[in-house]
Order: structure tokens, then C-alpha cells, then sequence
């Protein structure tokens, strides 16, 4: 869907940003700004500032920051226009598609997704009030799992009578047969009748991120194959990147940090409704990066597997361990992502250990998961007949290709060492094995599934920073920063924006986008600022609204102070230089006479200015 800059604005200008904040967090007043606990990491001291004059949010915990379009889509997961639709329905204002000039609510998907809203809300009734035996064994099958009470209230749980009659009901409402067909709510064969997909089967209907239904599971009552359905591919749904639970899970995923990922639609309905919030399942597929990639977004510090016990889950376990990767090494910085598996006892799955073991146990085993490495490693030394020699040399190759894909990092050699330890052997040979491992086929995390082989970057580790560098950094980055949020005092340093020598890439990017948003139009504000070059600059919200002002300070005068600093360093960089020149044998004689005194004047320049420059940060 193309939106216009106008409806755009528009929408911006109808949004609150405290209040938009103020349904999700509770919101405190400080002064003119508001802040509180920030819903993006978890935290007990309010660490996000939300600026009502500017509409736009910084957290100073994690960085992140930006406009309501911003909050949404992380908030969310979900693009920029679905975003803007979003805030467009809660604000009543409508938007135009201005490739076919139609309205939002009459796109393709959108009318999908009345397709299903529909559907869930029929499957529903049947289920509450339907008078026929099948409803009652579905009922009866929902009270068997404990899932009877206010649960299918709370998760629109349903029942699918077949024989016609959802196509008949949404025929009723004047939905048509292709539209049915597509979003996968019936079926046609052969060119024959339309029927409903969906035949005497319990219904759990699959929401996306921000709770619209856009597919369904349905289990068989009784005997039947398959057991459980899913909705097959559509606009709407890709189950590669789809988690089931995942609108209720994320609030307690991001204020706990972690993620907990089960395989059943019951397993997640069982832990929420015992307390534990934060899991989700996959539906009818193995975990993928899709999945991860979506998890992480809100789990910050880590994504459990909870595995049953059963052959099944075990198989589950050793795909897992698929997974393991340099993003999860110490080298990763603050991408790293930490997997943890735990496998449940007795064969139990989820819901049956919450039923007879209670959800504080699972959640000790949740919080004693062990890392996805040390697990997989466990799992294969418990496969061998560790008291013999053979036994014990099987094992460590076995043991020593989990750690195969990251076989270049010191986490690598501790867990080998650690392996010589268990298997007795002595580390010097444990540790050639592993160097000797060939190296396993890596995979590309922001990569489709079926492109992915062989493109993932080497980590590669930071140089380090002197503190003089990083203070001019931090220099350039409150800079372009307060410019951001302060239009009309960017204008009037237009220059200093075009002539700095950026020592930090990004910080030079953000200005690019800064003076052309200005160029454009000079009377921008500082969310549509935000909202230009965070479509250009990976990370730009959280740079450009990180910048804060004390009650009292006066903004042009640090601003002032700020061109003065770049300016000097810019001077003393060139300073540099033409000192390395003159230390060179590169200059005929008049030349190097020239340089020299260049430098003797500019050092002058630097000298005064240095001494007429004073700090107000």
C-alpha cells in the first residue's frame, strides 16, 4: 500500500504520543516531558523520556527512540504502513492507497483479514452456543484439557460444524467465493462447490503481532487425520514467520527479556492461564530465523525451547541445536542472542507439567535452562558408553560438532575444554580436534530460507577507540541530535551541518538526511525529521532523539558551543596532517616552506580560538 506525505502527516498530527504511550506503560509527568519504565527492555527505574512538544521518545537504557510510527512498528512488529493504518483506525482518520485511490479498509488485505475476523467470530458462537453432539464434544474435549471456564472466551477459541455452513454464513455478510478461497477459509475442487476447509474440529484462530486473526488451527474431534490442520499459506499468514500466542506473549516477553517457545496451541493457552505469559509456540513447522529474528525483537536476554520429552520433542531438540551460530558468542557484542533449552521430565508436555507440577516448577526449569550449546553438547555425550575408550573418542567428535559453527571463538575452546574434562582426555587433544573441524555451511540471518547458504559476514571486532575520539563522537552525535529536535536553530547552522568532517559515518548520514529534509521543506518538524532519515539510516531514532536539555539550559548556546568544538577538532585534525607531511621526505624544499607556514598560522587560529571557546556542557 503507497501512503501520501500528506495522509501521513496527517495521522502524526492526530496521534498523541504520551497517550499512545499511556496504553501500553503507566506515564509520568517531570517536568514539561513525561517518562516512564521503558516497554522495550525490562527496568524498575523509568529511563524513557517522552517529549510531548516534539512527539518524539528516547529510552537512555537501551537507545532506542523515535516518532508513534516508531513506537508501533517495534512495539508492534509491524511495517511503516501497516503502522500508519493502525494509528489511521485509532484516530479516525482516513488514508488514501495512492497507487489505486481506494480506501484502506477496501485493499485486498484488508478485506482477508474481515474474512477471518468473520470466520473467528462464527467458529466462536458455534462453539459457546452450538446445540448440536459435535459442538458438545467439542466442549467437553476443551473441559478435558482444562481449557473450559473464561479460556475460549479470552482466546476466541471456536468450533467448525462443516457441511457448508461457514461459506453459507459468510456468503450471508457478502463476502465472496474467491475471497473465502484465499484467505484459506474454503476450499474448492474440481471446479465444484465452494465448502468450508474447516470440518468438526476444535478451532484456535492464529493472531498476528497487533491481534488481528489472519489464519486458524483446527484439531480433529475424536479420531481423524491429520490430527491438527493449519491454514496452508496466504496473503496474510506465512508460518515461517508467524508465532502463535505471540499478540498476548509480547508485554511480558519485553518486560522479562525472555521468550519461552513450546509446540502446541494448548501448551501456550496452558502456560499463559498458569501465569506464565511469555511463551509462544510455531505452527506446524520447526523453528526458523524468521522466528528467532521475531522473538529477539522483544525477548532482549533470552529464547528458551521448552521441549517435551516424548521422541517427538527430542527430534525437535536436535533441530534446535540447527541454530547455533556466532550470535551467540561473547564476539557478537550487543547482537548476541542467548538460546536456552530445557527438556521436561516423565515425557510431560507443557500443559500436562503445569497441571500436575504447577507453574513455579516450570518456571525453576526455565530459569536452570541451559544455554542451547551446553545442551546440545549433553545431549550427544549422553549418547555414547562413556567407560570406554571408544566410547569416550566417539563422543568428543560427536560432542565437538555442536560446536563446529563457532569452532573459531574462545566461548568454542572453553566449551572444549571443558569437554576434555568430562571425557578425560587431555585438552591439547581435544582442542586440535576442534580446530581441525571443517567448517559447517553458515547461514545469513536477514536471508530468506532458500538463499541463505554461505552469506553470513565474519564477526569482526572493533577497533579500539580512544577517548578523544569517542568524545568527538559524542560531540557529532548531540549535535545533529539537538538539530533534529530543533528545526528552526538547525537552519540557522545549515553550514556547520554541510562542513563537518564526520568522524563517526552514521553521524555524517544523519546530517545528509537532516539538511535534506530542511532543504525540502524548511518548516518540517522534528518527527517528520526522524521519520526521513530513519527510512534512510539504519538506527537514526534512536541517534537523532538521544540528545536531552537540562530545565534552564539554553539549547542555542550548547548548540553554539557544539560548531565551535567540531570546528576546533576539524582545524587540529587538518593540523595533523600537515604535520605528518612536513615529518615526510615526500616535499621538494618550497612546498615543505609553504606547509610550514601554514601550520605555524593555522596553529595560531586553533591557539585563539581554543582560548576564547568555553564549555557550557
Amino acid at each position: 500500500m503507497a501512503i501520501s506525505d500528506e495522509d501521513i502527516q496527517k495521522v502524526r498530527e492526530a496521534t498523541d504520543l504520551v497517550a499512545l504511550f499511556g496504553e501500553r506503560v503507566p506515564v509520568r509527568q517531570r517536568g514539561r516531558d513525561f517518562w516512564c519504565c521503558c516497554p522495550f527492555h525490562n527496568e524498575k527505574t523509568p529511563s524513557c523520556k517522552i517529549d510531548p512538544s516534539t512527539q518524539l521518545w528516547h529510552c537512555f537504557g537501551c537507545g532506542e527512540g523515535g516518532d508513534v510510527f516508531g513506537f508501533v512498528m517495534k512495539m508492534d512488529d509491524v511495517s511503516f504502513p501497516d503502522a500508519v493504518r493502525m494509528l489511521a483506525e485509532r484516530a479516525h482518520v482516513d488514508i488514501v492507497d495512492t497507487r489505486g485511490g481506494n480506501r484502506t479498509s477496501s485493499s485486498r488485505k484488508a478485506r482477508l483479514r474481515d474474512v477471518c475476523k468473520e470466520t473467528c467470530s462464527f467458529y466462536h458462537e458455534q462453539l459457546m452456543r452450538g446445540k448440536s453432539p459435535e459442538a458438545d464434544s467439542a466442549r467437553s474435549y476443551l473441559s478435558g484439557r482444562d481449557l473450559g471456564g473464561e479460556v475460549p472466551r479470552k482466546w476466541m477459541l471456536g468450533f467448525a460444524p462443516g457441511r457448508g455452513a461457514l461459506v453459507r454464513h459468510l456468503t450471508s455478510k457478502g463476502f465472496k467465493p474467491d475471497e473465502m478461497i484465499e484467505a484459506n477459509v474454503a476450499v474448492q475442487r474440481d471446479g465444484g462447490r465452494v465448502n468450508d476447509r474447516f470440518y468438526n474440529r476444535v478451532m484456535f484462530p492464529i493472531f498476528d503481532p497487533q491481534g488481528d486473526c489472519i489464519a486458524f488451527g483446527g484439531r480433529v474431534i475424536g479420531e481423524g487425520e491429520p490430527k491438527y490442520l493449519n491454514s496452508q499459506e496466504t496473503p496474510l499468514f506465512h508460518k515461517s514467520n508467524v508465532l502463535y500466542g505471540l499478540d498476548k506473549a509480547k508485554t511480558a516477553m519485553t518486560s522479562s527479556g525472555t521468550a519461552i517457545i513450546v509446540e502446541g496451541y494448548t501448551d501456550v493457552i496452558a502456560l499463559h492461564e498458569g501465569g506464565i505469559e511469555n511463551a509462544v509456540a510455531t505452527l506446524g513447522t520447526a523453528l526458523t530465523i524468521q522466528h528467532v529474528r521475531l522473538i529477539s525483537r522483544h525477548a532482549s536476554k533470552r529464547i528458551v525451547y521448552l521441549f517435551d520429552g516424548d521422541a517427538a520433542g527430542q527430534r525437535a531438540a536436535d533441530r534446535a541445536l540447527g541454530f547455533i551460530d556466532e550470535s551467540m558468542t561473547p564476539e557478537a557484542g550487543k547482537t548476541r542472542i542467548e538460546l536456552c533449552a530445557v527438556t521436561l521430565p516423565d515425557d510431560l508436555d507443557p500443559a500436562d507439567f503445569v497441571a500436575k507440577r504447577g507453574a513455579d516448577e516450570l518456571r525453576e526449569l526455565v530459569a536452570n535452562a541451559k544455554p542451547l550449546i551446553a545442551y546440545g553438547i549433553d545431549r550427544r555425550l549422553a549418547a555414547h558408553d562413556l567407560s570406554s575408550a571408544e566410547g569416550r573418542t566417539r563422543a568428543m567428535a560427536d560432542a565437538l560438532s555442536v560446536l563446529a559453527p563457532i569452532k573459531g571463538s574462545v566461548l568454542a575452546k572453553d566449551y572444549a575444554v571443558q569437554l576434555a574434562g568430562k571425557l578425560m582426555m587431555r585438552e591439547e587433544d581435544v582442542l586440535s580436534a576442534l580446530a581441525n573441524l571443517k567448517p559447517p555451511r553458515v547461514y545469513d540471518r536477514d536471508a530468506a530460507p532458500d538463499r541463505n547458504e554461505g552469506n553470513q559476514a565474519p564477526v569482526q571486532v572493533q577497533p579500539t577507540i580512544s577517548p578523544a575520539e569517542r568524545s568527538r563522537r559524542r560531540f557529532e552525535r548531540r549535535f545533529v541530535s539537538l538539530l533534529a529536535q530543533n528545526p528552526s536553530i538547525a537552519l540557522q547552522h545549515a553550514d556547520s551541518l554541510a562542513q563537518t568532517q564526520w568522524h563517526d559515518q552514521t553521524n555524517g548520514q544523519l546530517a545528509q538526511s537532516l539538511l535534506a529534509t530542511l532543504s525540502a521543506n524548511p518548516a518540517a518538524t522534528p518527527a517528520q525529521i526522524v521519520a526521513n532519515a530513519s527510512s534512510e539510516v539504519p538506527r537514526a531514532a534512536g541517534a537523532l532523539t538521544s540528545a536531552t536539555v537540562k530545565e534552564g539550559e539554553d539549547i542555542a548556546e550548547i548548540v553554539r558551543f557544539l560548531v565551535e568544538e567540531l570546528e576546533i577538532g576539524d582545524l587540529e585534525a587538518t593540523l595533523v596532517s600537515m604535520n605528518a607531511q612536513l615529518k615526510g621526505d615526500a616535499l621538494p624544499p618550497d612546498e615543505r616552506e609553504l606547509v610550514f607556514a601554514a601550520v605555524v598560522d593555522l596553529q595560531k587560529t586553533v591557539n585563539a580560538k581554543r582560548a576564547t571557546h568555553k564549555p557550557v556542557l
